[in-house]
């Protein structure tokens, strides 16, 4: 078929299940709703790669790679099914503003009229340039942005033997997309992208990368002042249809949560932490411990209600 056949199959089949697919952006969500969206299941084509079917659906690829593990992220293979993870535990913090997830590669924005929440995967600073936690706020928006790269910046593009100049113009060489918004927090900034590839993934200097489509939509919607929250919760829970569930992302170790040999330990604690919402529920304890082992990133059911 090809490249641009199979992309052009996909973006029908796309088009066609718009309303479920949609639901990977845009969720309806009542006041006390803590569990979003749907999984769904494609057929990959022959030339198919996660990174291809993510810019298609909506999806990094981190939360590809850990949906569908054991499978070839560049050569999936004709026929085999690939899982699109657009089931969401809502993480742990007011439902007000922007919500970044680090450990997830996810940005919730929850419009000041309420009554839903909108998400896209992100690209997150890199080892070494890890992005910011804490509490901050849009503090100024802009379309056809130029860059200004700091002399950090400069000065590592150096030593690949790469000269940035000073300023790098709007235009589609631009790493800031069609627009940015800059946080009053630093010198971090959600923005575009000229390269999607590394769209959930960590890949930039700190700051917080979309794509282009995804910053075309979220722009005319934020305010200036809207309050940006970025939180490090790898390990979320969640009530739905009365079950309790729960999501497992690999912890970010640099921000001091603990080694692969712990992890089960450290959602022991998540859930000691809320045990007055665990209370209620009858724990499947070989769920809990499949889920912390695996890092898939899928919600899954680990308590019924006690009658």
């Amino acid at each position: 078929m090809g490249r641009f056949g199979s992309f052009v199959r996909h973006t029908l089949l796309a088009t066609l299940l718009a309303a479920p697919i949609a639901q990977a952006t845009e969720h309806r969500l009542a006041p006390d709703q803590q569990v979003i969206g749907r999984i769904h299941q494609i057929e990959a084509q022959f030339q198919d790669t996660f990174a291809d079917l993510g810019e298609i659906y909506g999806f990094g690829q981190r939360e590809m790679e850990a949906a569908n593990p054991g499978i070839d992220p560049w050569l999936p293979g004709e026929g085999v099914e690939i899982t699109l993870p657009g089931k969401h535990i809502l993480p742990d913090a007011p439902r007000e503003g922007i919500v970044v997830n680090l450990p997830e590669y996810r940005l919730y924005f929850f419009p000041p009229e309420g009554g839903r929440v909108i998400t896209y995967p992100v690209g997150i600073g890199r080892e070494g340039w890890s992005s910011p936690i804490g509490v901050t706020r849009v503090a100024r928006k802009e379309a056809n942005p130029s860059w200004y790269p700091p002399q950090s910046i400069r000065e590592e593009y150096a030593r690949n033997g790469e000269i940035l100049p000073a300023v790098v113009p709007p235009g589609p060489d631009n790493p800031m997309g069609p627009y940015k918004m800059n946080l009053a927090l630093g010198a971090y900034v959600i923005h575009g992208t000229n390269k999607n590839y590394g769209i959930g993934m960590r890949v930039s200097s700190g700051c917080f990368r979309l794509r282009n489509e995804d910053i075309t939509r979220l722009f005319p919607l934020v305010p200036v002042g809207t309050q940006v929250r970025i939180v490090n919760q790898p390990f979320k829970l969640g009530v739905h249809e009365d079950q309790l569930w729960l999501e497992v992302h690999t912890p970010l170790d640099e921000h001091g949560f603990p080694s692969s040999v712990d992890r089960q330990a450290a959602v022991q604690s998540l859930l000691e932490e809320k045990r007055d919402l665990v209370a209620g529920f009858r724990l499947d304890w070989r769920v809990i411990g499949e889920m912390a082992h695996a890092e898939e990133g899928i919600p899954r059911v680990i308590g019924t209600r006690l009658r």
